[in-house]
């Protein structure tokens, strides 16, 4: 069996991964699955643990504060779909042999202040520095936060009737990292405007804000029903997996999914389709119907855009995609077209 780069698609996580995770504890009552963020271990009182694993970015294009930003606000972002912030954070680093130290001071105090803004101690890990490791992947780290069972979110629970809403733009993350990673072509193709918001919409990757506010202060809004972050696949991929994830299926309007003009223009030049490119910044909100204006107002409140994109379905009705009036299966790509992207223009020496 063989395996392009990416995340691997849901069958090979049944057929590898799904039957096969150690152990059956009683207490693990939201394990592995394809499209879901977190898993839960069961504590006494009525808590529960949720976990969250992710890579750690260290990306030289992009600068040793920006890929802290990117290690720390990724894994908060899974867990921001609980509707809790992360707690406690354990970092594997394996950096490259040739790595300096006064970059890795750099690098790791970032990581401490980010970490400590969102409130989460760093209570362990692994740090080494290896040979041959060229990767921009720098490690793997995981985060914790303990909270009441009944009020945590997970995808499976969105149901059918649920109005789909989709925060900020599509496209987020990836057009942001290609702006910052190929200045000069952007500022030369696309002008120093779109750029310099390139730049700024950076620092948007997070969607921890976003599911925070939706649910509101102690949860006390349960007019949320789900939530999914949006990382490789882009918001239709986010959208796809929260579908699978519980179960329904679902009917999404083209014409409604958010998109940018900054998001679009980057997008066009590297060509690719920013409703399937990575858009870490974007959450993937479900709420009972007639709810969703509430919702988007509490969002728009705090300067998040937000908009109804489409709704949760039947499972027998499967998963479609509206465009220009037709109504199709939405396709789900195991490969987001930003590595490619990014390779291309980085192997024709793009600056």
């Amino acid at each position: 069996m063989s395996k392009e780069t990416g995340k691997i698609d849901n069958d090979i996580f049944k057929e590898v991964i799904f039957d096969n995770c150690g152990f059956p504890r009683k207490e693990v009552s939201v394990g592995p699955g394809f499209g879901v963020d977190v898993s839960l271990v069961d504590l006494p009182n009525g808590l529960a643990m949720a976990s969250t694993s992710d890579p750690l970015s260290l990306i030289p294009s992009l600068g040793l504060e920006e890929s802290a930003w990117l290690s720390v606000h990724l894994m908060a972002n899974d867990m921001a779909t609980t509707g809790f912030a992360p707690m406690y954070a354990q970092f594997v680093l394996n950096l490259p042999g040739n790595f300096p130290q006064k970059d890795f001071k750099i690098y790791w105090e970032y990581i401490h202040k980010f970490c400590q803004e969102i409130g989460t101690a760093i209570t362990g890990g692994h740090t080494g520095f290896i040979e041959g490791q060229n990767s921009t992947i720098a490690g793997g780290g995981t985060f914790t936060t303990i909270a009441p069972k009944k009020d945590i979110l997970v995808s499976k629970n969105a149901a059918p009737g649920d109005v789909i809403l989709v925060t900020k733009t599509c496209a987020i993350s990836s057009s942001s990292i290609l702006g910052m990673s190929f200045p000069e072509t952007v500022k030369n193709k696309l002008g120093k405007e779109v750029f310099e918001e390139s730049c700024r919409m950076f620092y948007k990757t997070s969607s921890l804000k976003d599911a925070l506010t939706a649910v509101g202060e102690n949860e006390k809004h349960k007019d949320v029903t789900a939530m999914h972050d949006v990382t490789e696949g882009g918001v239709l991929g986010a959208i796809y997996e929260l579908v699978k994830a519980s179960g329904n299926g679902a009917s999404i309007n083209d014409d409604l999914l958010p998109i940018a003009h900054t998001q679009q223009e980057i997008c066009r030049l590297f060509s690719i389709d920013p409703r399937y490119s990575i858009g870490a910044g974007s959450m993937i909100i479900t709420c009972k119907k007639g709810t969703e204006k509430e919702v988007i107002k509490r969002l728009e409140k705090e300067d998040i855009p937000c908009k109804a994109v489409g709704k949760i379905t039947k499972k027998e009705e499967g998963i479609k995609l509206v465009e220009n009036g037709e109504s199709k299966g939405l396709p789900y790509f195991e490969q987001d077209p930003y590595w490619a992207a990014f390779f291309k223009a980085y192997n024709e020496k793009w600056k």
